[in-house]
């Protein structure tokens, strides 16, 4: 189980981190509106390796049957391993190379709002608050834990999806009278 979890959970992480690297180079011209359509597509994307590593434990490892619960366990797994390699990606690339980000946020925040006719206490509150955000982004743990945060509700849905459609139990042997 623990080979299939982490080989599975490597991939997926490899998977995650690559095209989170590939859009970062990008991420000017993809803007932030499309950059959360974009993001979490390429987080689904690298969800999908979840359902066939659960597949592969069932098929291969357990002789073609699991339990609920047995491919929820390895599906987090995955899960998980996935997701910390999203991070450790994108506290290399926060901190290296785009250090600005949060102070690019903020100024399309202000503007999006401002944009909406926001009175000026309103954007006022926008900016306190993108304020504390970045004191807290600039805290590697807060920013750990806000990044993992990210994709692990898209692979706890692709996990339970995998574990209810992968699930099987044993053939019932016929007995004879």
């Amino acid at each position: 189980m623990k080979k299939v979890i982490l080989t599975f959970g490597l991939i997926a992480g490899a998977i995650s981190a690559s095209l989170m690297m590939v859009t970062t180079i990008f991420a000017d011209r993809i803007g932030f509106d499309r950059g959360v359509v974009v993001g979490y597509a390429t987080i689904v994307l690298s969800s999908l390796v979840i359902f066939f590593g659960v597949r592969s434990y069932r098929d291969n490892v357990s002789d073609g049957t699991v339990t609920f619960g047995r491919a929820f366990l390895v599906g987090l797994g995955i899960a998980v391993i996935s997701c910390i390699c999203y991070v450790v990606v994108w506290e290399v690339v926060y901190y290296n190379f785009m250090p600005d980000f949060m102070d690019k946020y903020a100024a399309y925040q202000v503007t999006k709002l401002k944009a909406s006719g926001a009175d000026v206490v309103t954007v006022q509150k926008q900016l306190d608050g993108i304020a504390r955000m970045k004191v807290l982004y600039a805290n590697p743990l807060y920013n750990a834990a806000m990044t993992f945060l990210e994709p692990f509700p898209v692979t706890l849905l692709v996990t339970l999806g995998s574990a209810v459609i992968l699930r099987r139990s044993k053939p019932r042997v016929p007995q004879s009278v």
